[in-house]
C-alpha cells in the first residue's frame, strides 16, 4: 500500500509564484511533483498491523 507525502501550502504558493513569471510551458504533471517533493511512500502494511495491536 502507498501513502501520499504532500507538499505544504506554502512550498504550493512558492512554486506557483515562480511558475507564473516563467515564459516556458508548463511542465508535466509529473515534473511538478518531483519538484515539490510529492511522491507516494511506500506504506508496510504488516509494520502498521503490529502497532494496532
Amino acid at each position: 500500500m502507498t501513502q501520499a507525502n504532500h507538499p505544504s501550502k506554502y512550498v504550493v504558493r512558492e512554486y506557483l509564484e515562480r511558475r507564473s513569471q516563467d515564459v516556458q510551458p508548463p511542465p508535466t504533471p509529473e515534473e511538478i511533483r518531483r519538484q515539490l517533493g510529492w511522491g507516494l511512500m511506500m506504506y508496510d502494511q504488516k509494520m502498521s498491523a503490529g502497532d494496532r495491536l
